[in-house]
């Protein structure tokens, strides 16, 4: 009877243990390196119009999605381009690009989500760091 209460008590400290660490793990603050801003309700909204119109089934972000379009993880901070340029293609669309018709305050929406996207990596990211482990410290902005 003493061996059954036994592992009845180990039962419950190990499940105790597992509790106590996955809630200081995944509740705690975040102790990410990672200084990415956080969305604003319209760059939220402008990612929600970005998956309703499945935008990457031709663009890319961070190298993943559609390659029929290009990819506008920079496409913000790019020189030749900017937040006009993504103004201009949402609603005239261009050769295979579809032409929307998004109201002002969803293209802002989606400029501010891709302001977003911009503001926390580049791609391609060069200066990323290989560790023998298989871990990848990238750079971010």
């Amino acid at each position: 009877m003493y061996k059954g209460k036994g592992n009845f008590i180990v039962l419950i400290a190990l499940v105790s243990v597992f509790t106590v660490y996955n809630a200081v793990l995944y509740m705690g603050e975040e102790t990410s390196s990672s200084s990415a801003p956080r969305m604003s309700k319209e760059a939220i909204r402008g990612e929600q119009l970005w998956q309703e119109n499945n935008c990457t089934a031709c663009h890319q972000l961070y190298g993943l999605g559609g390659y029929l379009g290009p990819d506008l993880t920079n496409v913000i901070s790019d020189p030749a381009k900017g937040s006009d340029y993504v103004r201009t293609f949402l609603n005239s669309g261009v050769k295979s690009m579809p032409q929307f018709d998004f109201s002002t305050e969803e293209q802002n929406a989606i400029i501010s989500y891709l302001e977003h996207v911009n503001a926390t990596g580049y791609y391609p990211n060069y200066d990323s760091e290989f560790s023998k482990d298989g871990w990848v410290t990238i750079k971010y902005k």
